[in-house]
């Protein structure tokens, strides 16, 4: 899915020289986004930032004829089911704008696994920081389920910003 970039009037983020994005990554959660505006409140409201979600889609091995067991999907049933992920993506995107109050800011649907596809986005983007929260997990649980914010700071090509819900004061 290309890109939607919604600037204020008059602005020319892209036309011109500009500091590289900073990613701001959430899941749509209440807590994702106390962690966003917790960043925001870091790191001001001035760089060009990129709000991103990572849609919830099917795992094309669910398609019927791939011969993978359990496969119950047809490819009809497969492309609907993507569709609504990335229509619930593009509805977390467009409340993560109003309740951060966002005004130009480019927003990102992605697919895959999310810790490597937000590490995969910052690459091609050449995004200068990563602004991510983190459920504070930790020990036992987060080596059992893993964490994606864990992830993105081993891996990330850039700066990354892991805050907290409950964070912003």
């Amino acid at each position: 899915m290309a890109p939607v970039t919604r600037h204020a009037e008059g602005c020319h983020c892209y036309g011109g020289a500009m500091a590289a994005p900073i990613l701001l990554c959430t899941d749509g959660s209440d807590q994702a986004m106390d962690a966003l505006q917790a960043g925001l409140d870091l790191l001001g409201r001035a760089s060009a930032y990129v709000l991103v979600t990572v849609a919830d889609a099917p795992d094309p091995d669910v398609l019927t004829g791939t011969a993978h067991p359990g496969s119950d999907l047809s490819a009809r049933e497969f492309d609907l089911a993507v569709g609504k992920a990335h229509e619930s993506a593009r509805n977390v995107l467009t409340a993560a704008e109003e309740r951060l109050g966002l005004v130009e800011v480019e927003v990102r649907v992605i697919t895959g696994e999310p810790a490597s596809a937000i590490c995969q986005l910052a690459h091609e983007l050449q995004a200068q920081a990563i602004v991510i929260g983190t459920h504070g997990r930790g020990g036992l649980t987060r080596s059992l389920i893993g964490s994606v914010s864990d992830y993105v700071v081993r891996h990330a090509p850039c700066s990354v910003v892991v805050t907290r819900s409950g964070a912003a004061t």
